[in-house]
């Protein structure tokens, strides 16, 4: 256990119990299995008892994602305190926003170390509102506390030495959030004559959902039965910035896309098709789903965005095209529909060598094991 004290306990928290679970699953085992006592903190949902199934205890707390309730996020506050203090934590680690914050203020406080993970700045900060300005002074006034900041790309590290923590020191890029080699092993695509694409994302305008659409429509009118356009995520009516259930059936009415709604097994959908497509302009960390796909060996279609940009050689595994572009994404899928199958997956080889080479998810564990190791009291 190379000196470790099996009665260190790590809190791992996130706004949903979900993403704790479908994301950070291999990182509570493999804590686990380095000997830590693991306590998952977050809302409670249906994968709640999941991470309870891994051997951890899980503890709830109310947090309210996308909401600006002072109210709400102070009890928010007080809770994390409440819990860290109860459960006598040793070294915290959060993902999502509101846990990078609000826990981090609460672990100051109790004199816990903390190391957060900035998977991104979403919506807020492609704004230039009060909104933006609010989020930029809690981050600046909570990250200064933290023992290390993990950031998913340099773009996000560069604005918040920049603009946020000029003199903060401490920290690190890692390669998004990896992704597991093993589960998302090489499938290629059926040899049909059917060149099948998914978008994969909470149905959000700012994932390019619309523009994909778009894409599909005209697609639709120029090769017909010889193409097929997929949409697989939550469709998140309670955000404002997400698709209506009414546009997304008028979508559907049309018959050019499939919504396939959520799934537990997202390996068994990537398998199915010969490329995956993101074209958001969304301010990601490093997108699940294009290093999933990627893996699995597909060809990626997607942005010339920060987070997006980094999972793509142009022309070797995949395209990039301008944010916002419709026409520019339009002839990115067209390249792909009017290659040869062996072309195809030619290029989907290359998205998996990429993956091996730069965002296995062992090396985003093993930077963790050894961040927890250093700042250990």
């Amino acid at each position: 256990m190379n000196g470790i004290d099996k009665k260190n306990t790590i809190a791992i928290t996130a706004n949903t119990s979900w993403y704790l679970y479908n994301f950070r699953k291999n990182t509570i085992l493999a804590l686990l299995e380095s000997g830590y006592q693991v306590i998952a903190i977050s809302p409670v949902d249906e994968y709640t008892h999941r991470l309870a199934e891994l051997g951890c205890k899980t503890v709830s707390v109310k947090i309210d994602s996308g909401g600006t309730s002072i109210i709400k996020d102070s009890i928010t506050l007080l809770s994390s305190w409440y819990v860290l203090r109860k459960e006598k934590v040793d070294v915290i680690l959060n993902f999502t926003p509101k846990n990078n914050i609000y826990f981090t203020l609460a672990a100051k406080v109790l004199n816990i170390p903390a190391i957060n993970n900035i998977a991104g700045l979403g919506s807020v900060f492609m704004s230039k509102g009060m909104v933006r300005v609010i989020c930029q002074h809690l981050y600046r006034f909570s990250q200064r506390y933290a023992a290390k900041i993990f950031f998913q790309n340099e773009d996000d590290r560069e604005l918040f030495l920049t603009e946020m923590l000029p003199d903060y020191l401490h920290t690190e890029r890692l390669p998004g959030s990896g992704v597991d080699l093993v589960r998302f092993n090489v499938t290629p695509a059926p040899d049909d004559d059917v060149v099948r694409f998914t978008l994969i994302a909470r149905m959000l305008y700012s994932k390019g959902v619309e523009h994909y659409v778009e894409a599909a429509r005209k697609l639709k009118k120029r090769h017909g039965q010889r193409c097929e356009f997929r949409l697989l995520g939550f469709l998140d009516v309670s955000n404002p910035a997400a698709v209506k259930t009414e546009r997304m059936a008028a979508w559907i009415e049309e018959g050019n896309i499939r919504y396939l709604g959520t799934s537990d097994n997202v390996e068994q959908e990537i398998a199915q098709v010969d490329c995956i497509v993101l074209p958001s302009f969304y301010r990601e960390g490093v997108p699940k789903s294009l290093l999933e796909a990627g893996a699995m060996g597909k060809p990626l279609i997607t942005t010339r965005n920060i987070g997006c940009q980094d999972t793509v050689d142009d022309g070797i595994n995949g395209f990039l095209c301008e944010p916002q572009d419709t026409d520019c994404l339009t002839r990115a899928m067209e390249r792909l529909i009017n290659m040869t199958h062996v072309q195809r997956l030619e290029m989907g080889n290359e998205s998996r060598k990429k993956m091996v080479r730069e965002f296995d998810e062992k090396i985003v564990i093993s930077r963790y094991l050894k961040a927890i190791e250093q700042v250990l009291p």
